[in-house]
């Protein structure tokens, strides 16, 4: 195989540096702007076991991205906490030449059990999906009737393991709008960054409405009229969120921006579905099975090759069209559910 080199570029001189991996794509969640019940109901037909990716294929494929210059792993779902021995994923991972941070999605509810064992088994971050601190709103928004309570626990399990943990919220007007500040406040108090995520037309099921989208300006402004904020550089090249601090302290804040501020230009990341499609955008229409690959006994390097031809190929700048074209230039997009945000 091929020794490690300088990251791979793609048309646009972007490198790779991060690769997403969707375990699997159930959740115990329904948030509406993720996996709507009325279309993930109890007769969906999710992926049977056989076709997700075992973890053997996973670290083989992690390892073959290291090469191209991965860095940075995040394990993603669906829920990936529903996914049996994910400790062991963690490990197997965390033994890759070249792979110097490893983060989970998560939407907590199941945190608490597992925070511990995903810490020793090399997890350095989690990443917490958390939409409102009101019970009845959250409530009305993961379509399940979990509590926030339950959440919360996840969040303090974690600290408590030693892991660090970011808080992402997806804002909806007339949902959840109302929550931004509750939200901002408790955060800065318990000391965790809190990312605050345009409301995005990811997929084709979550009845996405431009109307829906709360901007960043608009986040920002209601923060900093009662609690001051002062713009930061970004921590490295290729990181989504707008960074600010609350004046005269180290607290730190976030705005995820892809509706009104794209990103796509300094876009750093390949994602993996759990049945081994590659994805080179989170807005990508089709992806290219690996999976079939692996199971056909072909060597790393014919791998290795086909990985980096899809890279080296890529295109994609979808946010930078949204915000150009008076129309949605992709009609037909991959469930978010399917590999992960």
């Amino acid at each position: 195989m091929e020794e490690k080199q300088v990251y791979w570029k793609d048309r646009l001189g972007r490198p790779l540096r991060d690769l997403r991996i969707s375990v699997t794509d159930r959740c115990n969640f329904r948030c509406r702007y993720c996996m709507p019940a009325e279309v993930f109901g109890p007769d969906y037909a999710f992926l049977p076991r056989k076709e997700l990716l075992t973890f053997e294929e996973i670290t083989r494929l992690v390892r073959l991205f290291a090469v191209g210059g991965v860095e940075k792993i995040r394990i993603t779902g669906g829920e990936p906490l529903l996914r049996k021995d994910l400790s062991r994923l963690i490990k197997m991972i965390k033994a890759v030449d070249g792979i110097k941070d490893i983060a989970l999605t998560t939407n907590a509810s199941l945190l608490a059990k597992h925070a511990v064992l995903l810490k020793d088994a090399g997890l350095d971050r989690v990443n917490v999906s958390l939409d409102a601190l009101d019970q009845e709103i959250f409530a009305r928004m993961n379509g399940r009737q979990f509590s926030v309570k339950r959440v919360l626990e996840g969040i303090d399990a974690a600290e408590q393991a030693g892991l660090k943990v970011k808080v992402n919220m997806v804002v909806q007007r007339g949902v959840n709008d109302g929550q931004i500040l509750p939200m901002a406040h408790y955060f800065r108090e318990k000391g965790h960054i809190l990312r605050f995520i345009e409301y995005m037309d990811v997929g084709n099921t979550n009845g996405w409405d431009l109307s829906q989208v709360v901007s960043k300006r608009e986040i920002l402004a209601k923060i900093h009229k009662e609690m001051p904020l002062k713009p930061t550089d970004p921590n490295y090249y290729g990181e989504v969120a707008n960074r600010y601090r609350y004046l005269g302290t180290d607290q730190e804040v976030g705005v995820i921006a892809s509706v009104t501020d794209s990103f796509c230009s300094s876009c750093t990341r390949a994602r993996l579905s759990a049945n081994g499609r590659l994805y080179t955008c989170l807005f990508a229409s089709e992806g290219t099975d690996l999976r079939d690959l692996l199971r056909e006994g072909v060597d790393d390097q014919v791998v290795l090759e086909r990985i980096h031809q899809i890279w080296s190929g890529r295109e994609d700048r979808y946010s930078d069209e949204r915000l150009s074209a008076t129309h949605l230039p992709r009609d037909q997009k991959v469930e978010m559910s399917f590999i992960g945000g």
